[in-house]
């Protein structure tokens, strides 16, 4: 375990419009405002379309390779992520979202595929006097956080 300690900076209230893409449109807010290092929560709703990861394809494969799920009608969503300044020192979102519809849940990454639905409600809670950052881990391809 690693780990480190931050104070609360700012908090943004944000609503996302219909279409908006999610992690593109909290990576730009980010960037336009400063936020290096934040926490973030989710809610509202994904548009059909939208694609969730859900899990490798092997669990201890050498190459990871995702299951990308594709969203098939508008689901409800609730999530949580964190935004640390990514390889090129940009800010970079890391966010799972459960997503449910009717009596079905699903639970994954949201990346870049995850359209909202009408509206997503978004709270950023900055964290500052930090310096964690995401690291490429050369074995699994992932952007680690190193706090």
């Amino acid at each position: 375990m690693i780990y480190s300690t931050a104070k609360q900076g700012r908090i943004f209230i944000v609503r996302l419009h219909d279409g908006e893409i999610l992690q593109a449109s909290i990576e730009k807010l980010a960037e336009s405002e400063g936020i290096e290092r934040a926490y973030v929560q989710v809610l509202g709703g994904i548009d059909k379309g939208s694609i969730v990861i859900t899990g490798p394809e092997e669990s201890r494969a050498k190459i990871i390779v995702p299951i990308e799920t594709p969203i098939g009608d508008m689901h409800e969503i609730v999530g949580n992520g964190t935004i640390f300044p990514g390889s090129g020192g940009k800010p970079k979102l890391h966010l799972h979202i459960a997503c449910g519809r009717e009596d079905k849940t699903i639970c994954g990454d949201a990346r870049s595929g995850v359209r909202a639905w009408h509206v997503i409600e978004v709270v950023i809670v900055e964290l500052l006097e930090n310096k964690g950052t995401r690291v490429i881990d050369k074995a699994t391809g992932f952007e680690l956080l190193e706090a």
